[in-house]
């Protein structure tokens, strides 16, 4: 969140200097709708009617001993309150229950470490056991790179989990956030039975800075943002925020075979 005093905050995609109180307890940007980046915690306040979390004391692997990556982790722990960069638990939503994973950007920008894969694995296991449906708020700067060639082996591992649930018949909704790159979105990111994106979303692959220097062009602005992404068919839906529990109720509520007049 780009700072002016204390009572200002400027849009990230927009670049209006707004007022705090005007974004309102879903932070949205009054203009273009943007939604500004909130944790993992943050997310489940505003969408669940309740939820236990799970395998909570899960951490990345002690075998990782490099003293600049151990600072980071502590660091990310104390700001966020969590032991890995996603949150996997179930919840309810208006009722409907359902298995939840929100990763948290400011955990080393949500990086995919070996414990945030094994987390969702998990959370998509104990789903296909338990016959529930599976969201997941993604939110990455894509591997954890500090962890070599391990961090990118939870692609696999996780697509293996969301191909397993899928195969028993269960609906796997993909809410992509600011940002969703690298790893994350050339795997479970994608592989949604529904792909929803916040407005103004960055989703790719590679970075931007990547990519102009390999085409040696620059991108307009809307490139590898969730408009541009729906309007070629990468996307079903950009959801606001402030319509996040209500759209996803209903579709839950579909799923189990009845609308409930949602």
């Amino acid at each position: 969140m780009d700072k002016v005093p204390d009572v200002w905050v400027k849009c990230p995609f927009c670049g209006k200097t707004i007022y705090k109180k005007q974004l309102g307890k879903y932070l949205e940007c009054p203009d273009c709708h943007y939604a500004f980046r909130i944790g993992a915690k943050q997310r489940i306040e505003l969408l669940c009617d309740n939820f236990e979390p799970f395998n909570l004391e899960l951490k990345a692997n002690p075998k990782y001993q490099d003293p600049k990556y151990l600072a980071k982790l502590e660091k990310a722990r104390e700001t966020t309150g969590l032991n890995e960069g996603v949150l996997t638990g179930i919840g309810t939503i208006n009722g409907h229950r359902t298995a939840i994973g929100v990763m948290d950007w400011r955990f080393i920008m949500g990086s995919l470490g070996t414990a945030t894969g094994e987390l969702l694995a998990r959370l998509f296991e104990r789903a296909t056991q338990e016959k529930l449906p599976v969201i997941v708020f993604t939110a990455s700067g894509g591997a954890r790179m500090q962890e070599g060639i391990e961090s990118l082996m939870q692609m696999a591992k996780v697509s293996e989990a969301v191909s397993e649930h899928s195969k028993a018949g269960l609906v796997y909704i993909s809410y992509l956030c600011d940002p969703t790159t690298g790893g994350v979105t050339a795997s479970f990111a994608m592989q949604g039975d529904l792909l929803l994106s916040e407005p103004h979303a960055l989703i790719g692959f590679a970075g931007r800075r990547v990519i102009e220097r390999t085409i040696q062009q620059i991108p307009p602005k809307d490139f590898q943002r969730a408009e541009t992404l729906l309007h070629n068919g990468f996307l079903d839906a950009i959801v606001k925020r402030n319509e996040m529990k209500t759209t996803l109720s209903h579709i839950l509520a579909i799923h189990e075979g009845g609308d409930k007049n949602e």
